[in-house]
């Protein structure tokens, strides 16, 4: 609801203080923008290589830890309360080492998406800002986000326009 009012209130103020001025809407949806870019998918192959090194870091340790733990459990009931102790605390380290790994992990894998992504996202923003400025929009709603709640039919789709501009047919 808020979204709504919003829009209603940039809308009201666009066309009070724009009264003599034109005004031009267009859309696009920037999802598919991000999509027909080259460089994503360059970036998507980096961040799957990453991830896959990452996850094969996990399951050596996850590895690691099965081992430790059958050889714990074959040789238990041999092992003085000391040594069971030692090994005991050893195997709760090693998950505590895995558990930690993996929230960094996760973090690592979150902060490379963000690092490879931000120079597409600012060139596409960069296309979107031309094409306004060389076609005369006034406002671009983007139809991915799902703020937008309805446009007409007949305002402009400047997905072409913008594909074009970063030259991707």
């Amino acid at each position: 609801m808020k979204k709504i009012w919003l829009v209603l209130i940039v809308l009201s103020i666009a066309f009070t203080s724009n009264a003599q001025q034109k005004l031009k809407f267009g859309h696009l949806n920037s999802n598919d923008l991000l999509d027909a870019m080259p460089d994503k998918s360059a970036a998507q192959k980096t961040l799957v290589d990453f991830s896959k090194q990452l996850e094969d870091q996990l399951l050596a340790m996850q590895e690691e830890l099965e081992k430790k733990y059958n050889e714990y459990l074959e040789k238990k009931d041999n092992m003085t309360d000391l040594v069971k102790k030692s090994k005991e605390e050893e195997l709760m380290s090693l998950q505590q080492r895995i558990q930690t790994f993996q929230t960094n992990a996760q973090q690592e894998l979150q902060k490379k998406e963000q690092e490879l992504l931000k120079p597409i996202i600012d060139k596409a923003k960069k296309a979107i800002e031309d094409v306004c400025k060389e076609n005369g929009y006034t406002y671009v709603f983007d139809t991915s986000t799902g703020a937008l709640l309805y446009y007409p039919k007949d305002s402009d789709d400047i997905l072409p326009l913008v594909k074009k501009k970063l030259g991707i047919k």
